[in-house]
């Protein structure tokens, strides 16, 4: 059964990965086509990085899901906060479960329901769609990723550490400074590089909410694919994939910093 699980599980990866290596490959074809490799080149890279409108674009990507992972930071952990310490058992659910909806629905659904919100506020305010609807759009999918990764750690909070920082006079604001955000730290910073993620890999969404002078990464390259595949999509494509690796690198070294800290912690308190 062991074996069969590992070969089920290496097929699975290679079935999930092969094609992304194999568009990582053909991205150093100096031929310019997926058909033939004729040797090694970096001219596809050099035409991406010489296309200013590609630079302002994936500016404009990296500005959106950083603004939108770190508001959406702030929001998850005081709604996360809000849900634990709520009494009413009703609302709690409630909101809970609203909290969650963003989290099942359809991408398609979330879009053309934003695109609609969006489309009545510019018939009243003039104001269009741009800058600010996608990053609202963003923030509102990536608030319910952090809300879920900090709940848990309210949870497993031993309740009498903060009984104890308010037996020894500590302030409600001095308790949840010193006391609870350096507990839900790890899932906070879990929820930054989630949503981080999803907002730059985000397309659904916001294809409904980009304006004709704004575009985000994941829109351009699918309007560049309907022209026709050229190697400057698969260079893009690339070096989307190698943030993403980034990314998810760097929270787990950071992960794996805390936990080293937190076990030296315990020895010392041995």
């Amino acid at each position: 059964m062991k074996i069969a699980g590992k070969i089920y599980f290496a097929i699975m990866m290679a079935f999930l990965y092969l094609p992304i290596f194999f568009l990582i490959f053909y991205s150093f074809n100096s031929a310019g086509n997926m058909t033939h490799f004729k040797g090694f080149t970096f001219d596809h890279y050099m035409s991406v990085f010489q296309n200013k409108r590609l630079i302002v674009i994936i500016v404009n990507t990296i500005a959106i899901a950083l603004l939108a992972a770190s508001i959406s930071t702030i929001i998850g952990i005081c709604g996360a906060i809000g849900i634990y310490y709520m009494r009413n058992k009703k609302l709690k659910v409630g909101l809970l479960t609203l909290n969650n909806i963003l989290m099942v629905s359809s991408d398609v659904v979330i879009g053309s329901s934003f695109l609609l919100l969006f489309t009545v506020i510019g018939h009243y305010t003039g104001m269009g769609l741009g800058f600010w609807s996608v990053l609202i759009s963003h923030i509102a999918f990536c608030v319910p990723i952090v809300v879920l990764l900090v709940l848990p750690k309210l949870y497993d909070m031993n309740k009498s550490i903060v009984d104890a920082a308010r037996d020894l006079g500590a302030s409600s604001f001095q308790t949840l400074v010193k006391v609870i955000i350096p507990h839900i730290l790890p899932g906070a910073i879990g929820g930054f590089f989630m949503a981080l993620t999803y907002s730059l890999d985000d397309f659904t969404v916001s294809f409904f909410v980009t304006g004709s002078g704004f575009s985000v990464l994941s829109v351009e390259v699918y309007s560049m694919a309907r022209k026709g595949i050229t190697m400057e999509i698969n260079a893009i494509s690339t070096l989307l994939f190698m943030l993403v690796m980034i990314l998810i690198l760097g929270y787990y070294a950071i992960k794996k910093g805390q936990q080293k800290r937190v076990q030296k912690r315990g020895e010392v308190m041995r």
